[in-house]
């Protein structure tokens, strides 16, 4: 791992690195004891004796790094500023129904916004279709991402992997098609609901058109500001990030239909949170694709936008 990044960082690279890892804090003693002081002695030791700044870290981890402040002031301390948390769902028996163990009797708000005050970004994955939905669910999770200022919020239909528990059973139940599962985004799924699927595809559409709605995204983005503590130096206003800024001015706040938003973001963040205004600013260009995208797929499936 070490031998990547010192590749990396001769190459010249400064940008985000992503460890890729189901969950990045499954064997925890291990991350403690070896992996984060490895990468705190490569931060603090580069070439010349000089510290490395930059090159931000980004991976999986399970909800429970909330319960490990130590855990959580390390992986801030070696560079980590953002996470992906698989939270699923809110639903206590959807979460027991996929075996979400690590999910269940907590407080999942409360836990997203501790890890958020020690300086991380958490991005959500969540799923709509298990067979314990009914039809809030969809207002549920809307509620819950909302509220929780996930502001990147991966939300998905149920699919059924071949290999896994949930395809054999539904295998077993008659419950499978034979539609392409690898796609959880784009509104169909290989399995046959409990839910009406016309209503699952209705209701997923609808939640994500709402997500990423401006008026709704940048008050998520406030939310998420608001909690949020930033750890470490800020990243240098270079060449790259001065051309995006300058170009979200252009195409956020004076093209898109955003604009109002943006500028009451830029607003807000100056007098409230400065020390996060490149963050904010990050924030609203992954907006802007973010609806492209879920466009596209409204647009490729042919739902309605009314």
């Amino acid at each position: 791992m070490l031998q990547e990044l010192n590749l990396l960082w001769e190459m010249g690279w400064r940008k985000g690195v992503f460890f890729v890892d189901d969950n990045f804090i499954g064997q925890r003693p291990l991350v403690l004891r070896e992996l984060i002081p490895a990468l705190l002695e490569w931060r603090r030791a580069g070439p010349g004796g000089r510290p490395r700044r930059g090159m931000p870290f980004n991976t999986l981890v399970s909800i429970d790094l909330a319960d490990d402040p130590e855990l959580l002031r390390g992986m801030v301390q070696v560079g980590f500023d953002a996470v992906f948390i698989g939270l699923e769902t809110t639903e206590e028996a959807s979460l027991a129904e996929c075996h979400k163990r690590q999910n269940l009797g907590c407080d999942l708000g409360a836990d997203v916004r501790r890890i958020q005050r020690a300086g991380l970004q958490v991005q959500g994955g969540f799923i709509v279709g298990f067979d314990h939905d009914g039809a809030g669910i969809f207002k549920r999770q809307l509620d819950f991402i909302q509220h929780s200022g996930i502001v990147t919020a991966m939300v998905g239909l149920l699919q059924a992997p071949p290999g896994t528990r949930l395809h054999e059973r539904l295998s077993a139940e008659g419950r499978l098609t034979e539609r392409d599962w690898s796609d959880n985004a784009d509104g169909g799924t290989n399995i046959v609901p409990r839910m009406d699927l016309s209503l699952l595809r209705a209701g997923y559409f609808a939640l994500m058109r709402r997500l990423y709605t401006p008026s709704v995204y940048y008050a998520r983005i406030r939310g998420f500001l608001h909690e949020y503590r930033p750890a470490g130096a800020r990243a240098p206003l270079d060449r790259d990030r001065l051309t995006a800024f300058l170009r979200s001015l252009w195409r956020l706040g004076m093209l898109g239909r955003e604009r109002f938003h943006y500028w009451r973001l830029l607003q807000w963040t100056l007098l409230h949170r400065p020390r996060s205004l490149q963050m904010a600013v990050t924030l609203a260009i992954y907006g802007r694709h973010f609806r492209r995208v879920c466009e596209l797929h409204l647009k490729e499936s042919a739902v309605p936008s009314n």
